[in-house]
């Protein structure tokens, strides 16, 4: 049994590295030139790089507005979950979930990721 869960896992690896082998030399441009890999703008060259710089101070906010509504969609089953469970130990799992949920809030507040101009 062991043995043939080791041979499937081999198999799936090697079966894995080939797709993406295949993949990454498949998808590689042959031709590489300056006006292939410039920005099109009607035969011009570009008046300023394609490439402007990302706010940092946004993609924090994202990430913990992601964070925390990930987070929210867990504690959505909670209330429906209360019917079937234990009280005591329902309970004890909300709150303990909860004080996660605030501790985290309450370091990103002092870290200061949540002042969105500063």
């Amino acid at each position: 049994m062991i043995w043939l869960m080791f041979m499937m896992s081999i198999m799936t690896i090697i079966l894995c590295s080939i797709i993406m082998l295949l993949a990454s030399l498949l998808s590689k441009k042959s031709i590489h030139n300056r006006e292939k890999n410039s920005p099109f703008e009607c035969g011009f060259d570009p008046k300023s790089p394609a490439r402007l710089p990302f706010s940092l101070r946004f993609f924090l906010i994202a990430v913990v507005f992601l964070i925390f509504d990930v987070e929210i969609a867990l504690l959505l089953p909670i209330v429906i979950i209360s019917q079937w469970s234990n009280i005591m130990s329902w309970s004890l799992i909300t709150i303990f979930f909860l004080m996660i949920l605030l501790v985290g809030l309450f370091h990103e507040w002092n870290q200061g990721a949540l002042e969105w101009a500063s």
